[in-house]
This record gives structure tokens, C-alpha cells and sequence, in this order.
């Protein structure tokens, strides 16, 4: 069914629904515009290009934007404004996974601005984001005028009941045991995200190949979409590369300045000093060139880092070596150390090199977890994890504000590494906060393993240790000759061809996350990466275990104690009151949280013995009344024929005067008044909840059954109050007059009564 009259269509099969593309109807005055459907998903992307490029800009401007737009999903925002205000983490990670593929294949020296921008249009809940969201970004580029070497296509791979799935439904990822998305051209991969249930390296590798096998129809329907309505390609820009003239001038000049500081294996700040002073000395060297017009200082600037880049590259490809001295696969000096800070309920420090991470665990109730306003269904969050890189972490001093989408999104990669370790049944909200103190490379990496040391300091009972590596690649694209690197250092991911994030336990992957600079990977290298990054994550486990085996054996002395109990959930409403009026009202009597799931699971934090009574409480209140059971309650009201006794809270039960005593009774009042306390046996609960009790059968010693049939004959009585026995126990007053004697009570009352 066609969205819009007059659009060009176009369909495919994938994933074994139908995905379709339109265009030439919405954003038309946009450089290239189109609406993916999916289901009913909808997503409109767009793609507009500056025809000039800012004076000045020595980088490429592309921005890519997630439109969160709640009236996708039927929904008002919950802001005061009622409307959307900056975007989620949600929108800013999808808009993340989008820039990574598309951005490689711009031609190199590229900088005039580019801008997608996608906006959800509909939302059905069942089927993902993300694979549609790089699909239509890469239709509307493809179509539009922009340069560009796509087009590119996404796909999510899940895992149930032992068989991979290709973009699963929302429902069938909540039970996977795999959430990966990989986007590529019709060649090669481009990018990588997934989490993972410690999956082996193989298995996720096979996944990738499924998701690249998967997305090749929807390629080439694109490449169908810009044969018969693509725009000719822009071609009336400049690119920002240095002249031949002032490459080679440059090159005599620094080359071999830079080669003696790359091959000195100094730290990276020394090394930055030496390079920044070759920098100087050549400024100043073609300062009058540059005065005289002959010389661009910009291609100047540009040719430096060309020939560090170029130096760095070559010793690692004919020699092996890092700028830092190592080989290829040496990790760097690892220190760790776990309850660094006081009162925290946990912290772990991990070092690796210049690269320190300070993890700090925070255990709260359930009642601290987030809840997502976002285009997904509504839930609540119970395990964040945060990551903040502040600028003195890499010598820097710049106007610091709210997280970047770096920050955002290097948090969502630890927060995923370490999800799957996680109890299911841990009642606490977990909230990990990454301080990146020092910086140099692999910072996400680091907040994985400080968060797993965080998480054992505090006691959190998690499954296994997960522990994370940063791989890097050096590839010559001429010859093919390549090399994989591990734990790479900040200038090997600036100036290499790739940044490859794996984590996970002893048993597999738990998270990945590639992204690359070059137009593809092939498969032989990513198996080559993951074996390899198995090796040095092990390596680094293995250190932090040393310190550390094991989860201490108890929570944090400073974190909440929770308790759980379950209850039937139809007595929910019973438990809250109306109002919230009963459960604020035990709050308030304990001096604790009360917390409620849907499912009936409750969650009681406090301190120990009022906890335990709160739990006591809850436990009686909403507990189911059984026949046959023996309850001690109070008596709360008296009427002629019988008393009521409170046996549970917001339960009485009626005691009829013939089931008060092992004799006959005269009067209620002479066995029991308001406030006394009873133990009688529960032989009767009627549909509409009404519970009849016996005293008697306690008193005797009587079976339920044998309760009940004796019962039956003394219910006529409390129908109008006493009045209907008065006529049978007229005849007995005279037998009354002997109260002395117990026995002859018996027989003369009740047993002649009934």
C-alpha cells in the first residue's frame, strides 16, 4: 500500500517483509528526500548540501539529526511544554549509528557542509530503528546531488531459539540472545554495534556475514532508485588538499624530524611537544612564502599532519613498530585498584597506560530507575551507566556543558558490555559513573573494566567479569599489506584505518563496536581482529582479577538492603489504598521504600528489623485466607450474634456466639469484647469474600470438615441478628441456673441447641 499519491515506489523482500522507498512527494526543495516503510514504520531522511564551502574549514561538516516526533507513536510528550525539547539518548545514539558508514565514503578533502536529517513519521513497535534508519539516510544521499560513494544499507541480526534472525521484531529481541547491526556497501562492512549474551567470536562473525549477505537487495534497490531518478552529482567544489608544491616543500623540510621523533618511543605528551616544535620550526621556516602569497599556510598545516600520519603508518606496516615502541599485539602497563573511595558503595580504578578511568556504583531502589519517554514503548531503566570525559583529561582547557554525543554514546557501549552480567533477579537500580581522568586512547574500554571492578566492590553479585580491548588497523590499500593492531593509543586511532571496541567475559562477546575510515573490511581481517582482541581481553581480565577475584560477599555497608516478596497482583489496589493512602501509610509507619511491579513483585528498602516488619505486614495483607487455618486477630465489633475479629489487615471474620466457646454462650460479651484477642479456625469463605470463623473448632480440636458440618446448624441464628434462636433457647433457661459446673453447661446449652 503506497503511503502518499504520486510517489515513486520502489519494494524488495527483507528480512522477509516488505520494505518500500518513496520519493517525490515530501521535502521536495531538500537535495535528496525519501520515506522508508517498514511495516508501519515510517521515517522520512533527507539529505542537503552547501554549495560553498566556509572560509576556512579544514574538516568535513556533516551533521546527521533524529527527529524524535512522539505523535509517531501516538503520544503527547510529558514536558511542561508538551513538546519535543533535545533529543534523547535514544535519538542521539541512532543518529550516531548513522554518521558512522556514511561519513568514510565522502571524498577525502571534502568540506562543504552536509546535513541529514531524519524524522520518525510513524512508529509501529514492532519493527527496529536502526537498519531503517541507515537505509533511508543512505537513500536520500544516494539520490541526491551530494558526492558521495555509497549507497550503503543496514540490517539487525538477533538470535533466538539457537537461530539467527534477521531484523527481529521488537518483541523477539526482548528474549535474543544477540542485538547486532551492521551496515556496509554491496562489498564490504562499514560498521558494527551489537550486544551480546557471551557469545563466541564465531558465531558473531557468521551474524555479520548474514546482516552483509541480508542488506544486498536493499543496495541494490537504491542503486534501481538512482539509475532512474538520481540527481547528476554536484562537481563545482574544491577540495581542502594541500598543494604537490608545498607537500614536497614541507617534506624536506620536517620528514626526517618526524621520523627521529616517531622512532624515540615517547609518551604522548612528549611526543606532542616534539612534533608540535617541528610544526613551529617550519611555520617559521616558510613564514615569508606564506607572507608572499606563494605558499598556503592551511596546506602548510595540512602537509604536517599528512607526513606524521604517513610516519606513523610505515613504521607499523614495514616495521612492526608504534610510535609508543611497542609491537602489535603488547598491551600497555596495566594498574588497577578497587575501593579507592570512601562511602561510594563501589569504585574501581583501571589504568592502561595513559588511559586512567575511575568507575564509581551507586545501588538504588526500583523506584530510582529511569523511565524512558522516548518512541519506544514506556519502561523503566534499572542499570545506566554514564561516561564523562572532561577536557583536563587530555590537557585541555575548553567551555564544558551537557554530554556530547561522544559521551552518550561511549556510555551506552559500556552500559551494553555489561548489562548481560547483570542478574535478572538483582532487585537494586544500578547507576555506573565513568570519570575518564586521564586519556589516551580506548577511554570506553577502560570504562568497561572500571565498571566491572566497580560493580565486584560493591558486591553486585554479577555472573562474570567482562573486561574490554580497542583494536586498531594499518592497511596499505595499494598492496593490501596490513596490520591488526591491539589496544590502540589515541594518535593509532586518529591516523589508523580503524577502531574496533570489543568486550566481553571468559565465555564471549558481551558488546562491539567498529567503526572504520576506509571503504570496507574484509571478513579474513575481522576474524584475524576478534581472535586476536579474545587474547589481549583475557590478558587484561587476568589483571584485574588478581586484585580482585571475585564479587565481595556482601552489598556495600552503605547501600540500601532491599527486600522482595510477591503478591497476587489483583491485590495491588489492596496494598497501595486508595489514593496511595495504605502504602504511603506503611511507609511512613517503617521508615521505608515500598516499591510495586505490575507482575506483583514488591520491593521493600530499609533498615533491617523495620524492613522485615513492613515485609510482615505486606505478607498479611494480601495473603489469601485458607480453610482450615488457624488465625490470632483482634475482636473490632460485637453484635448479639456473634463477634468479628480482624485476622489479617482489612480482613474480618465473623465468629458466630454458637462457635465462641466449647460450651454454650448466652452472651457475646462473656468471651469476647472489642479488643480482645481470638484464635479461631477459618471454615467457611463465601464468593463475596464474607469469612466465617470457629473458636469452638480450635477449643476441640476439630478437622475443617468436621468444623464446618457442625457449623452449618448454627447459621439460621445470625440471619436477623439472634432473634431466630430466641424460641430455641427459651426452653433451656432453667437448665442455665447451674453456672457452677462447666460440664453441665455442655450438655444443658449448646449440645441441646443445637
Amino acid at each position: 500500500m503506497q503511503l502518499f499519491d504520486g510517489a515513486h515506489v520502489f519494494t524488495t523482500e527483507f528480512g522477509g517483509r516488505t520494505l518500500s522507498i518513496e520519493t517525490g512527494v515530501l521535502a521536495a526543495q531538500a537535495g535528496g528526500a525519501v520515506t522508508v516503510r517498514y511495516g508501519d514504520t515510517v521515517l522520512l531522511a533527507t539529505a542537503t548540501m552547501a554549495k560553498e564551502a566556509r572560509a576556512g574549514v579544514d574538516f568535513f561538516p556533516l551533521t546527521v539529526e533524529f527527529e524524535e516526533r512522539l505523535y509517531a507513536a501516538g503520544r503527547i510528550p510529558g514536558s511542561f511544554q508538551r513538546r519535543e525539547g533535545r533529543p534523547s539518548d535514544q535519538a542521539v545514539l541512532v543518529a550516531r549509528l548513522v554518521d558512522r558508514p556514511l561519513r568514510p565514503l565522502f571524498p577525502k578533502g571534502f568540506v562543504n557542509e552536509v546535513q541529514v536529517i531524519l524524522t520518525a513519521l510513524s512508529i509501529d513497535g514492532e519493527n527496529l530503528l536502526d537498519p531503517l534508519a541507515i537505509i533511508a539516510a543512505s537513500a536520500a544521499v544516494a539520490i541526491s546531488d551530494i558526492p558521495w560513494g555509497g549507497p550503503i544499507a543496514g540490517a539487525t541480526i538477533g538470535f533466538v531459539d539457537g537461530e539467527f534472525i534477521v531484523n527481529p521484531t521488537a518483541q523477539q529481541m526482548e528474549i535474543s540472545g544477540l542485538n547486532l547491526t551492521v551496515a556496509g556497501t554491496i562489498d564490504n562492512i562499514l560498521m558494527v554495534e551489537a550486544g551480546a549474551h557471551e557469545l563466541p567470536e564465531d558465531m558473531v562473525l557468521d551474524a555479520m556475514g548474514l546482516a552483509h549477505e541480508s542488506m544486498i537487495p536493499v543496495i541494490e534497490l537504491i542503486n534501481e532508485m538512482v539509475a532512474q531518478l538520481g540527481k547528476p552529482k554536484f562537481t563545482d567544489f574544491e577540495l581542502a588538499l594541500p598543494a604537490e608544491e608545498t607537500q614536497a616543500l614541507v617534506a624536506e623540510l620536517a620528514a626526517p624530524k618526524i621520523q627521529d621523533a616517531l622512532a624515540s618511543g615517547l609518551s604522548k605528551h612528549e611526543l606532542n611537544d616534539a612534533l608540535a616544535a617541528i610544526r613551529k620550526e617550519v611555520r617559521e621556516a616558510l613564514a615569508e612564502r606564506v607572507e608572499a602569497g606563494e605558499v598556503v599556510a592551511a596546506h602548510v598545516s595540512a602537509s604536517l599532519e599528512s607526513l606524521i600520519k604517513e610516519g606513523v603508518r610505515r613504521r607499523i606496516l614495514d616495521q612492526g613498530l608504534r610510535p609508543d615502541g611497542r609491537d602489535t599485539t603488547t598491551i600497555r602497563p596495566i594498574r588497577v585498584q578497587v575501593g579507592k573511595i570512601p562511602r561510594v558503595h563501589g569504585s574501581g580504578f583501571f589504568q592502561r597506560g595513559e588511559t586512567h578511568v575511575l568507575t564509581i556504583a551507586t545501588l538504588g531502589t526500583p523506584g530510582d530507575a529511569q523511565r524512558l519517554d522516548s518512541l519506544q514503548a514506556a519502561e523503566d531503566k534499572r542499570y545506566m551507566h554514564h561516561y564523562n570525559m572532561p577536557p583536563y583529561s587530555t590537557g585541555e582547557a575548553y567551555r564544558m556543558g551537557g554530554p556530547r554525543r561522544r559521551e552518550i554514546g561511549h556510555g551506552m557501549l559500556a552500559e551494553r558490555a555489561l548489562l548481560p552480567v547483570i542478574p535478572d533477579d538483582f532487585p537494586y537500580t544500578l547507576r555506573l559513573v565513568s570519570e575518564v581522568v586521564s586519556s589516551n586512547g580506548s577511554t570506553s574500554m577502560g570504562s568497561v573494566c572500571g565498571s566491572t571492578l566497580a560493580l565486584m566492590d560493591a558486591g553486585v553479585p554479577i555472573k562474570d567479569p567482562v573486561a574490554g580491548i580497542a583494536m586498531g588497523l594499518v592497511q596499505d590499500m595499494e598492496t593490501g599489506a596490513y596490520r591488526v593492531l591491539s589496544d590502540i593509543q589515541g594518535v593509532e586511532d586518529a591516523l589508523g584505518d580503524m577502531d574496533f571496541k570489543v568486550a566481553g567475559t571468559e565465555h564471549g562477546i558481551t558488546a562491539l563496536q567498529m567503526d572504520l575510515k576506509i571503504k570496507g573490511l574484509d571478513f579474513n581481517i575481522l576474524r584475524e581482529a576478534l581472535d586476536q582482541a579474545r587474547v589481549g581481553r583475557l590478558h587484561i581480565m587476568g589483571k584485574m582479577l588478581e586484585v580482585l577475584p571475585s564479587p565481595r560477599p556482601n552489598l556495600s555497608a552503605y547501600a540500601p538492603r532491599i527486600l522482595t516478596t510477591h503478591i497476587d497482583p489483583e491485590k495491588i489496589g489492596k496494598l497501595i489504598g486508595p489514593g496511595g493512602k495504605m502504602i504511603r501509610s506503611l511507609q511512613e509507619q517503617f521508615s521505608v521504600k515500598i516499591d510495586v511491579e505490575e507482575d506483583g513483585t514488591v520491593y521493600i528498602s530499609g533498615e533491617g528489623v523495620q524492613a522485615e516488619q513492613a515485609l510482615d505486614t505486606i505478607a498479611s495483607m494480601t495473603e489469601n485466607i485458607e480453610l482450615g487455618k488457624i488465625y490470632t486477630g483482634t475482636v473490632v465489633r460485637v453484635e448479639p450474634y456473634g463477634a468479628f475479629v480482624n485476622i489479617l489487615p482489612g480482613i474480618d471474620g465473623l465468629v458466630h456466639i454458637s462457635q465462641l466457646a466449647d460450651y454454650r454462650v448466652d452472651k457475646v460479651e462473656d468471651i469476647a469484647n472489642i479488643g480482645d484477642e481470638l484464635t479461631a479456625m477459618v471454615v467457611d469463605v463465601d464468593p463475596a469474600g464474607k469469612v466465617r470463623l470457629s473458636r469452638q473448632a480450635v477449643l476441640e480440636g476439630w478437622t475443617v470438615e468436621e468444623a464446618q458440618a457442625r457449623d452449618r446448624g448454627g447459621r439460621g441464628g445470625d440471619r436477623g441478628g439472634r432473634g431466630g434462636d430466641r424460641g430455641g433457647r427459651g426452653g433451656d433457661r432453667g437448665g442455665r441456673s447451674d453456672r457452677g459446673g462447666r460440664d453441665g453447661r455442655r450438655e444443658g446449652g449448646f449440645r441441646r441447641d443445637r
